[in-house]
């Protein structure tokens, strides 16, 4: 079976400084794997790339068996975490998601309020994004990554500055995610973050990938 994502020999800089160096991974479809690194690693940087983001030097990037950069700059159906999701403040987080949902037009309102309700958000819960705590933030970004179905999932760093319920609460519906099947891809700069949840934990250093075939969860 082909891997549902391949990276091969990639690698990038940014002002003569290599981020990345001829980084290869194969991704298993339905498989979680982790990547822990120190912040400014370059963890970001390769999701950026697989997400289509940035453009890779050299390299290249396959989603579903196809090749990234050739009259395909962003993969279909890939739900995507990176950095501080960012939300109208003034809105809803039910509104936020229907604001997005509407660029697409792929979710209904049935699959925003199943996202929100699967992440532990109330669609009816009138208050607006600007007081949420950064927990509730976090969740209603993975619901807007996970509200169109999608099967892949790139979530960098979802446990960052999470206070210790949310961090349990997002492990959860990780492994609820999980349970579906989904393949999901997530960085940390702490190890102990990944190894409950992944099945595959490798560590970036100096730009390239270590430690292949780590293995956390069974």
């Amino acid at each position: 079976m082909k891997p549902i994502i391949s990276l091969d020999q990639v690698s990038k800089s940014f002002s003569g400084r290599r981020v990345l160096s001829d980084v290869s991974l194969d991704v298993e479809k339905g498989s979680t794997v982790g990547i822990v690194g120190a912040n400014g690693s370059g963890k970001s940087v390769l999701f950026n790339i697989i997400c289509g983001f940035l453009t890779p030097d050299s390299g290249q990037v396959y989603v579903r068996g196809q090749a990234l950069g050739k009259g395909r700059d962003f993969p279909e159906n890939v739900g995507v975490l990176i950095n501080s999701p960012g939300f109208i403040g003034l809105n809803t987080g039910l509104q936020n998601l229907r604001y997005l949902a509407g660029i697409r037009g792929v979710a209904g309102e049935k699959e925003i309020r199943s996202a929100m309700q699967k992440t532990g958000l109330d669609p009816e819960d009138k208050t607006k994004v600007e007081h949420y705590s950064m927990g509730m933030k976090q969740k209603l970004g993975i619901a807007q990554a996970i509200m169109e179905d999608q099967d892949i999932l790139i979530l960098d760093e979802p446990f960052n500055a999470l206070d210790y319920k949310t961090y349990n609460d997002t492990k959860e519906i990780i492994r609820i995610l999980q349970a579906e099947g989904r393949t999901i891809l997530m960085t940390s700069h702490n190890y102990d973050d990944l190894k409950t949840l992944c099945t595959h934990i490798y560590a970036i250093n100096e730009g390239k990938l270590e430690f292949p075939g780590i293995t956390g969860r069974n």
